[in-house]
């Protein structure tokens, strides 16, 4: 036996300068396809055939462009693995403080892109450049939590 639950509809409002989180949003998939011409160049330089997702380290070790593929591919990898987190907390901080979420995403973007262009020279050490990344992501990740827990004590 099914009884009917009625639901009362929510109302979202979404503020005006949300404009922004939506552009830094955009701008994410602009990083992920700009990160994915870089791996397809550096796989092509490097010789590494399809499936193989990464040269042997004996390959990386004498070859400097299988390095720098690697290297490359990590980068993007390293991007994929915080795109959906990232993602999420720009939206949920955005929808309450939408300059502080579009500010640290931009953040975020930069140092990605600085770090991706550090990373697949080859040279390990250089993603470190744009390890400011961090900042706008440890950012976001503080908001959504505090906006988590002051949602739950309401």
């Amino acid at each position: 036996m099914y009884r009917t639950l009625s639901a009362a509809l929510t109302q979202l409002l979404i503020p005006n300068d949300f404009k922004y989180v939506i552009a830094v949003g955009a701008c994410t998939g602009l990083l992920n396809m700009y990160q994915s011409v870089l791996v397809s160049k550096a796989r092509k330089l490097a010789g590494i055939k399809y499936p193989a997702l990464y040269a042997s380290n004996e390959e990386a070790e004498r070859n400097a462009a299988a390095k720098a593929f690697n290297c490359t591919q990590r980068a993007h990898g390293n991007t994929l693995e915080a795109i959906p987190f990232f993602l999420f907390s720009l939206v949920q901080v955005g929808l309450s403080h939408p300059r502080a979420a579009a500010t640290l995403g931009s953040i975020w973007l930069v140092g990605r892109v600085i770090f991706t262009i550090g990373y697949s020279s080859g040279d390990p050490s250089k993603r470190y450049y744009g390890a400011f990344h961090s900042i706008g992501f440890l950012g976001l990740l503080g908001m959504s939590v505090y906006l988590a827990f002051k949602a739950i004590l309401a």
